[in-house]
């Protein structure tokens, strides 16, 4: 019997400055293969239209947590579950699907996955030992210290769409699939060294996988006939002050198991000041010089300014500002914020999305946030 999860779409505590509001409470049903019910709400209020509506309350993943725990950095962990859901916006618009987080894939199943491939003796002990052991592994047999962890992580994000007024039903799922740049490893004596993964390994690997995870998802009761994006994230060292990047994509349609065509996905970041930003894009990195050099001349006591900008295909889409300065008034951060504004508008244009903050010993002082097609940026200054 299939459960019958009705959703009263109600509106949510969001800054209604910056809200799109989705329409008229409705009621709705979504379908699964449970046979309980349980009451949901659907936010009557989108933060922006690159967001999805989600279910309240939040239902969260059984594979939950794991993501922190084998990603390399909080920049990674951050971008992995982000750019995931831009990786499935254009098969699963934002405006028609609803999100929730992975309910297919539990944890036992993804560390199953991870783990390396058993072969000879380790493998007859591990059947030893539980007679229903599986050998999934989907990284490659330990032949030496040295021999690669390739996928790090696999990621589920599912979307519901409806199936008519009054039902929600499974629309899809999309899997990321963490690979690794570097492989960290320890030698007899206790040393940590890496082994570094070109890009090619990285690409032809992250394929294979990517198939392999594609026939065992449709090995589940439930993701039979739904269609799947499968999107390949290349992460970065664990020394690296930037998250890695997407750097391709497919779509497997429903029922089918088979992947063909993979998409190029161009994109990645850059930190500034930096030696790689000069190098890579210098362009950018003269702007944000510019703009140091405006703050040093009006700010005596700023400290310091970074920068992580975002592109896409090359161009610039996001810009993130931090500043922490050393306040001794509050019309001190009034004027410096009026200042500030007129330069970021001045420097970036208005396609970019841009966040500027400001910080000072005692926390956040003033925001400054610009999305792409606003005339004028939003300014709040803390009290």
């Amino acid at each position: 019997m299939k459960k019958l999860l009705i959703i009263a779409a109600a509106c949510m505590a969001v800054l209604s400055a910056c809200s799109q509001d989705i329409g008229e409470p409705e009621q709705i049903v979504q379908e699964t293969e449970e046979s309980t019910e349980e009451k949901a709400i659907i936010p009557k209020y989108r933060i922006s239209e690159d967001y999805y509506k989600m279910l309240v309350p939040f239902k969260t993943s059984e594979a939950r947590g794991l993501v922190a725990s084998n990603l390399n950095t909080r920049f990674d962990v951050d971008e992995f579950e982000t750019g995931l859901m831009r990786m499935a916006s254009d098969k699963f618009p934002t405006d028609k699907y609803v999100f929730q987080e992975g309910q297919y894939l539990d944890k036992k199943t993804v560390q199953n996955w991870l783990s390396r491939k058993l072969e000879g003796k380790d493998l007859e002990e591990a059947k030893r030992k539980d007679k229903s052991f599986k050998n999934e592994g989907l990284n490659p047999p330990e032949s030496s210290e040295k021999s690669p962890i390739y996928v790090t992580h696999i990621l589920e994000h599912n979307y519901l769409v409806k199936k008519d007024e009054k039902t929600l039903e499974l629309g899809g799922v999309s899997i990321g699939l963490a690979l690794n740049s570097v492989y960290y490893y320890r030698t007899e004596d206790g040393i940590q060294k890496e082994n570094k993964i070109d890009k090619a390994t990285i690409e032809k690997k992250g394929k294979e996988i990517a198939q392999v995870v594609v026939k065992r998802l449709r090995d589940i009761e439930g993701l039979e006939k739904v269609p799947i994006v499968v999107s390949l994230y290349e992460q970065a060292p664990k020394s690296s002050i930037v998250p890695g990047h997407f750097f391709a994509r497919t779509i497997v349609d429903g029922g089918s198991e088979n992947i063909g065509k993979w998409e190029n996905i161009n994109e990645e970041y850059y930190f500034f000041p930096s030696e790689e930003g000069t190098k890579k894009k210098p362009d950018d990195a003269n702007t944000f010089k510019r703009l140091k050099g405006d703050i040093e001349d009006f700010f005596p006591n700023y400290t310091g300014v970074i920068g992580k900008a975002f592109y896409q295909d090359g161009e610039m889409k996001q810009m993130k500002i931090e500043i922490p300065v050393q306040f001794y008034g509050k019309t001190e951060v009034i004027a410096f914020t009026q200042f500030l504004t007129g330069k970021v508008v001045e420097y970036y244009k208005d396609y970019i999305s841009l966040e500027v903050t400001i910080n000072s010993s005692r926390g956040p002082e003033a925001l400054i946030v610009r999305e792409p097609g606003q005339d004028k940026p939003t300014v709040h200054v803390f009290q």
